[in-house]
């Protein structure tokens, strides 16, 4: 893979396609990369504590590395 963390690439396939993003982390054998700011997925963190509210947070998930460039 030519592909290494911290490089700038662009989105060329998927819901954020022309969007440019660095890369925080490879999977070499999965084929996939973790790009900043792109690729968003909602989790919802369950409540830890009585008295406490659940959260929902935006992560991060990984993507083919055929769909950047």
């Amino acid at each position: 893979m030519k592909i290494k963390s911290n490089d700038k690439v662009k989105v060329i396939k998927g819901k954020d396609r022309s969007k440019e993003g660095k890369i925080i982390q490879v999977f070499p054998v999965a084929g996939k990369v973790v790009v900043e700011g792109l690729n968003l997925m909602k989790k919802h963190l369950r409540t830890r504590k009585a008295g406490e509210k659940g959260q929902v947070i935006e992560l991060s998930a990984p993507m083919r590395v055929d769909n950047v460039a």
